[in-house]
């Protein structure tokens, strides 16, 4: 039998955040038929951003993949939310990854990887997704990375 990925979470040593509050007008997750879409969530753990400025500047990539990560977790957390649980996620179809990049950095897909691998340790197969990772001049609050996940959940 498949491991739930709660269970997965578990083992990880990992639990789903309090979604995070909305920092302008939007909402952190939207069901349409069985897909929910996040919103970009930031890195924040406790409130605070875990890291902040540019990678390749101030943030090093490897302080930026496990950004990444954090924030890939709080996506996780507004798409369990949305879907009535972690359980109810069935795959993982879309990942955006949106890196604070600094002048002539362009390794974001090595960012992004810090998303991707949370995914695939929580929903084994069912987490090999798509996947954009894009570099950008700036981010909310001067987040160094900014995830938004698309996942199929089990009809309501």
């Amino acid at each position: 039998m498949t491991q739930h990925p709660s269970e997965a979470l578990a083992v990880l040593g990992l639990q789903l955040p309090a979604v995070p509050a909305p920092v302008a007008a939007y909402v952190p997750a939207v069901r349409c038929g069985d897909l929910v879409m996040t919103s970009g969530q930031l890195p924040f753990q406790g409130g605070q951003l875990t890291v902040s400025g540019k990678v390749g500047g101030s943030v090093s990539v490897q302080q930026a993949a496990e950004a990444a990560r954090v924030a890939a977790l709080n996506a996780l957390a507004a798409a369990a939310e949305a879907a009535g649980g972690l359980d109810r996620i069935t795959r993982v179809v879309k990942v955006v990854g949106f890196v604070a990049s600094g002048p002539g950095f362009t390794a974001q897909p090595k960012v992004v990887d810090g998303a991707s691998t949370l995914l695939g340790e929580v929903f084994g197969v069912a987490g090999a997704h798509a996947r954009s990772a894009v570099g950008v001049a700036e981010l909310p609050l001067s987040a160094p990375v900014e995830i938004e996940l698309t996942v199929q959940v089990l009809s309501a």
